[in-house]
């Protein structure tokens, strides 16, 4: 595995962090989770016993979040459970947290700290608004930083108002970006021989993502109201209700537009004019009316069929078990499954980052609170038996 000679301290919690140091797990990276004792990690909690949605006294937060890890139960609020921790950094090469801004500093595990007793160990932080500017104390979670970042002012129709996004990607962008940026620190270590620290806020995530629309904006000074499923630029770009579902055609350009129109046959559509993108975005609500009518003619196979081989850009709107069942999704290993301590067979998304040189790999169970302990004390730090068991009576270890 890309990752395998790379050891992450993981002492993060809910989403966007425990995303990002998935990440790295799935790439091979050995990522152990440093857990409170007693309680552990918040998600351990998060529908533990919904019937649902929990197996083996785990609910599919953690389940999903912490496939590929360890756990490790260290009191870093006490003196020797924070010596503990920075003999584990000192075999370590990156500490990624999700902690609000200043918990670091103020258990001593902050960069500047960590980087005294190691000098090549990456840390990262997510937060919602980074560690500088005039907000960065404020508290933040996914919705918040979708409000704030726009993303959510474009979402639904001015008819249904702003709507955020169905998937939580103000905490996943923030995994993301902090995945990446751990990369990038590592890499730029192979250089320098020093670590670094890697400040990633949610809100920056958001702003990032707004893209070349962001951009459209600055030039213009017009402020985009919800566009639907809809298209800022290109038309018929949509979701177009078939007899039995809904269909997305996505005509980029007018070459496209030509194809579709070939390919659809409606005199309505044929206009000279429409051959330039600037005409069809101004008629683009007769566009979309003229096309919404014919699609809901016959069911979405149908159509799929024939705009498939009229190779005019095209999909059905899926829903999650249509969507993990797509026989595309299925060749490319994104459902995986996942072995449980019962014996159970668990399914979840699989890796998305394919390496043509990285060997395939088996994921292995979420870790039971403090199962790794001894055992990667015991490796990492040399601890002794002895001193295990004395930590773990002062309570410094669980």
């Amino acid at each position: 595995m890309a990752l395998e000679h790379i050891t992450v301290l993981d002492l993060t919690h809910m989403l966007s962090g425990p995303y990002g140091t998935m990440l790295l797990a799935d790439l091979g990276a050995r990522t152990i989770k440093v857990e409170p004792p007693g309680t552990g990690e918040g998600t351990r909690r998060l529908l533990e016993h919904d019937p649902d949605y929990a197996r083996d006294g785990m609910g599919a937060y953690y389940l999903t979040l912490n496939r590929n890890k360890e756990s490790v139960c260290v009191d870093l609020k006490s003196e020797a459970g924070k010596a503990v921790f920075l003999d584990l950094v000192r075999q370590a090469d990156v500490v990624f947290d999700n902690f609000s801004v200043g918990v670091t500093a103020r258990l001593g595990i902050d960069y500047e700290s960590l980087s005294q007793v190691n000098p090549r160990i990456v840390t990262c932080s997510v937060t919602g608004f980074g560690q500088s500017g005039p907000q960065t104390h404020r508290p933040a979670f996914d919705q918040v930083v979708q409000a704030m970042g726009g993303g959510m002012s474009i979402t639904g129709t001015p008819e249904t108002g702003p709507t955020r996004s169905g998937i939580p990607i103000g905490d996943l962008g923030g995994g993301m970006f902090g995945a990446m940026g751990v990369l990038a620190a590592l890499a730029e270590r192979e250089r320098t021989g020093r670590g670094q620290h890697v400040d990633i806020s949610m809100l920056d995530a958001q702003i990032s993502l707004l893209n070349y629309m962001a951009t459209m904006h600055l030039m213009s000074g017009h402020v985009p109201a919800g566009i639907g499923n809809g298209h800022f630029v290109h038309v018929p770009y949509n979701s177009y209700p078939t007899a039995d579902g809904h269909i997305i055609i996505a005509c980029i350009g007018d070459a496209f537009f030509e194809r579709f129109v070939e390919f659809i046959d409606l005199p309505a559509l044929r206009k000279p004019e429409y051959l330039q993108q600037p005409v069809r975005y101004a008629a683009k609500a007769e566009i979309d009316a003229i096309v919404g009518a014919e699609l809901r003619k016959q069911p979405t196979a149908y159509w799929l069929e024939r705009l498939r081989a009229a190779r005019i850009p095209c999909g059905p709107v899926n829903n999650f078990e249509q969507a993990l069942n797509d026989v595309q999704v299925r060749a490319r290993d994104m459902v995986v499954e996942v072995p449980l301590k019962s014996g159970e067979m668990l399914r979840m998304p699989g890796n998305p980052i394919k390496l043509s040189a990285a060997s395939s790999k088996n994921f292995t169970c979420p870790p039971a609170l403090g199962e790794h302990t001894r055992s990667v004390l015991a490796e990492l730090a040399g601890y002794s038996p002895d001193q295990l068991e004395q930590l773990w009576r002062d309570g410094a270890i669980g």
